[in-house]
């Protein structure tokens, strides 16, 4: 059954890897970059301080470094535990992954910290914000959405790796988002 999951796991990347062209490949490369999310980083900030103010926005950044971080080693410590090939990685993938990227990345690739990171992100300022902008945790699913795919376009990662960090990273914001409320109401912030 196991071995079933995987080849259907590695028959749908590798349908959704191929449905990319060279028209579309500059945007994707664009939405992976980390540092392209630091503009929306910046304007979560801002709304975050103006609703909340200096104190709860500094608590709410060091929920979010640590959270970032736990994410982080969580994906390294299942990626070097689970030891799966990235698909770009893979010698019976050879010539049917398309790599956009210049290089492949680590070794091992399950699960994506890309998906985790950004649903992380999303979910915990989607909960943040919910009560000041009514579609923001619409627009930042979307956005992490974009993201999580954007691993699958480039052929770095198969959709069991995205998925599996999407709902890790979903579980992880919404989990350090309650415990900066509790922190915050135990600081009466």
């Amino acid at each position: 059954m196991l071995e079933e999951l995987i080849q259907y796991d590695t028959n749908f990347f590798l349908y959704l890897n191929n449905l990319g062209t060279s028209t579309w490949d500059g945007f994707w490369m664009f939405v992976t970059n980390k540092k392209s999310s630091i503009p929306l980083y910046a304007v979560l900030l801002f709304f975050t301080y103006k609703q909340v103010g200096l104190k709860k926005t500094f608590l709410i950044l060091v929920s979010v470094g640590i959270l970032i971080g736990a994410t982080d080693q969580l994906a390294n410590f299942f990626k070097y535990g689970i030891a799966r090939l990235r698909p770009c990685h893979n010698p019976d993938l050879d010539g049917l992954v398309r790599l956009v990227k210049s290089s492949c990345g680590g070794k091992y690739g399950y699960f994506s910290a890309h998906a985790a990171n950004s649903f992380a992100v999303a979910v915990f300022f989607g909960n943040v914000l919910k009560d000041k902008f009514k579609y923001i945790k619409v627009l930042l699913l979307t956005w992490a959405a974009f993201v999580a795919y954007s691993r699958i376009y480039i052929g770095v990662h198969y959709t069991l790796d995205v998925t599996t960090g999407i709902v890790i990273g979903s579980f992880l914001g919404f989990v350090f988002y309650k415990l900066m409320q509790l922190m915050a109401a135990k600081l009466k912030l």
